[in-house]
């Protein structure tokens, strides 16, 4: 499928932004990466990019799980690419689905430094969500079928940032509902983590795959439901849409507008720029001052009953 492609190229720029940093706040981390039912190959690319941090890893202890059932090629694929890593990164393949991902990482010794989690497949139950939380910092990128709800989920496990995405092949009809949707052929993709450069890390990483790989996104905060291109130039329409549901609640500077969009929507923070100028244009906000550069103090409020037509 190609949302599985999509996937398998976000773990890669997102292992990549994610090991440099693990390195320099801790001497171990653990990379745990668990499958259930699926075609685990985006766990030999996890241990290229590994690899490509070879020089760098000396003095560090890198742990790396691999759950998978059914994958009997699996040990094989990865023992090929695992010795030609450093002794420095030990890989463990672990027979089962991700419900048995809380034992493994109790049994590695996760908890207390940097985890990043991959759970393909796996039901965010509390068990599952509290051992990928466990990591200090901990990130998870958790994948389930499309219109599951996860963010209340993580919320609850106490991720303070969250972002949710669905991968929709590209011959899924871009509304949500209409007649003859093949909703069975996308994935919802969510991120958990702490911090803010992670979160922004997989933003770029979201919007710099591959937009010839016959995926489109779609922002399950957005109220139409519409699929946008993948690409760098990320259509804005639907995000405008979510901001003007922000400014019912009542006028938000630029600033807050752009945290918005990093934390409660598919977009980045610069991306509400882009949206913002296109309301403003369209008239359907006011800002204050009226005139100027759009900086992050500039009051940004939904254009009233009398004020231009939405």
């Amino acid at each position: 499928m190609p949302t599985d492609a999509v996937l398998r190229e976000l773990l890669v720029r997102q292992l990549d932004a994610w090991l440099p940093a693990a390195l320099h706040r801790a001497r171990r981390a653990t990379l745990a990466l668990a499958y259930a039912g699926t075609d685990a190959g985006g766990a030999d690319a996890a241990l290229r990019v590994v690899g490509e941090h070879a020089d760098r890893l000396r003095g560090f202890r890198l742990t790396v799980l691999v759950l998978a059932a059914g994958d009997e090629a699996l040990p094989a694929r990865l023992g090929a690419v695992e010795s030609t890593l450093p002794a420095e990164v030990a890989v463990h393949v672990v027979p089962g689905d991700p419900a048995r991902l809380p034992v493994a990482l109790k049994a590695a010794g996760a908890a207390g430094a940097p985890l990043l989690t991959l759970a393909h497949g796996a039901a965010p139950t509390p068990a599952l969500l509290a051992a990928a939380r466990s990591g200090r910092p901990a990130d998870l990128l958790l994948v389930t079928a499309p219109d599951v709800p996860l963010r209340p989920a993580l919320d609850a496990a106490g991720f303070p940032l969250v972002a949710e995405v669905d991968l929709l092949a590209a011959s899924i009809p871009a509304g949500r509902g209409e007649a003859g949707s093949r909703d069975d052929e996308g994935l919802r993709l969510a991120f958990a983590t702490g911090s803010d450069r992670s979160l922004q890390a997989f933003k770029d990483a979201l919007w710099a795959a591959d937009e010839h790989a016959g995926v489109r996104y779609r922002d399950p905060a957005d109220p139409q439901g519409r699929a946008v291109a993948v690409g760098p130039a990320a259509d804005p329409g639907p995000l405008g849409r979510e901001l003007l549901a922000e400014l019912a609640r009542g006028p938000r500077t630029v600033t807050e507008l752009r945290r918005f969009a990093l934390t409660s929507t598919v977009y980045r923070a610069a991306d509400a720029n882009r949206a913002l100028t296109d309301l403003l244009d369209a008239g359907a906000v006011a800002r204050a001052p009226e005139h100027g550069k759009l900086g992050g103090d500039v009051l940004i409020s939904a254009a009233g009953p009398g004020g231009p037509a939405a």
